[in-house]
């Protein structure tokens, strides 16, 4: 299955989020009949709102990590055999001048597997520890090994048939010039109680990401909701006991919003109902970096429809 956890913000408060989804009702139906009273909407908790904001704040705090996404700085996929590396713009995998020699080493790829052979006198650490040769795990692996020159990280990662190296640099200038995100304002009309129609078996979905691979899934079930009279309903992928994870597309796309679609979290499934809050819809790794590989909409999950709440396009990345 594709590992969607580094993807993943700290997400709302499952039990506050359960909580809200007992209370939560359909808004928004009167829009398709003018001539009909919209259906009441019982006040969201004051601890809602609260929790929203503490979302989007704990998202620009992570974006602004050593480790977040503004530090990627490169991304090179490595052929069999000899791959070099170094700040030579020659070089296979390219760090950033000033920060490397310009021939550091080599990196030798076999099938999976990657050594590095580091060149003489060039100083590489991991985990403290100075490094010559070692054949490097990747992030398939669940902790890939990580090595250091100076404010310069690198490691393996592997994504189907393709093994390469993603480059950060901590002070990069990336992250020196971010900011903060653009976001709709809080709109509680976006805050829906769905109905989870749970497949039985879970449905096989394949997730197309952004190098044109197709990863096989499978869906636990779908998300279905109401707006302005008409019927909405997304596949989700995660656990409707632990929290749904959704790859959406919008009408919004490519205007007020990223391109490439959206991710949104919920909590738990709870008596066949949760809880989708499109105010906490998050921007993909690819909006803010051109050295990310993210999961793609499935085509079932781009929606006929104008979703003006979460996370507007990165104003700092044209891509």
């Amino acid at each position: 299955m594709m590992n969607r956890s580094r993807f993943r913000p700290t997400r709302l408060n499952p039990t506050a989020t359960a909580a809200l989804a007992l209370a939560a009702c359909l808004s928004c139906l009167a829009a398709a009949a003018p001539e009909a009273a919209p259906a009441p909407t019982p006040a969201a908790s004051p601890a809602w709102r609260q929790e929203v904001e503490t979302f989007r704040k704990e998202r620009v705090d992570n974006l602004k990590k050593e480790d977040g996404w503004f530090t990627l700085v490169g991304l090179a996929w490595l052929d069999e055999g000899e791959n070099t590396f170094g700040s030579d713009p020659g070089a296979k995998v390219i760090l950033p001048e000033g920060k490397a020699p310009k021939a550091a080493g080599v990196l030798v790829r076999k099938g999976e597997s990657v050594e590095l052979r580091a060149a003489p006198g060039t100083v590489i650490t991991s985990e403290g520890k100075p490094v010559t040769s070692q054949v490097l795990a990747s992030d398939a692996s669940g902790k890939p090994t990580v090595l250091e020159m100076g404010s310069v990280t690198f490691f393996v990662i592997q994504r189907g048939d393709r093994v390469g190296v993603r480059v950060r640099d901590r002070k990069s200038a990336a992250l020196a010039a971010f900011h903060g995100l653009d976001t709709y304002p809080i709109q509680e009309s976006w805050r829906t109680e769905a109905r989870f129609e749970p497949y039985d078996p879970p449905k096989p979905v394949q997730i197309p990401n952004i190098l044109g691979q197709i990863i096989d899934d499978s869906s636990p079930g779908a998300v279905v909701f109401e707006r302005d009279g008409k019927t909405y309903r997304l596949d989700t992928l995660g656990s409707p006991e632990e929290g749904l994870s959704l790859i959406f597309g919008d009408q919004t796309n490519g205007k007020e919003t990223y391109g490439a679609g959206r991710f949104l979290e919920t909590g738990p499934v709870k008596d066949g109902k949760v809880v989708v809050d499109f105010n906490v819809a998050y921007n993909p790794p690819c909006a803010f970096t051109a050295f990310a590989t993210c999961p793609l909409p499935p085509a079932q999950n781009k929606l006929a429809l104008r979703v003006e709440a979460g996370e507007k396009k990165y104003a700092g990345f044209a891509h």
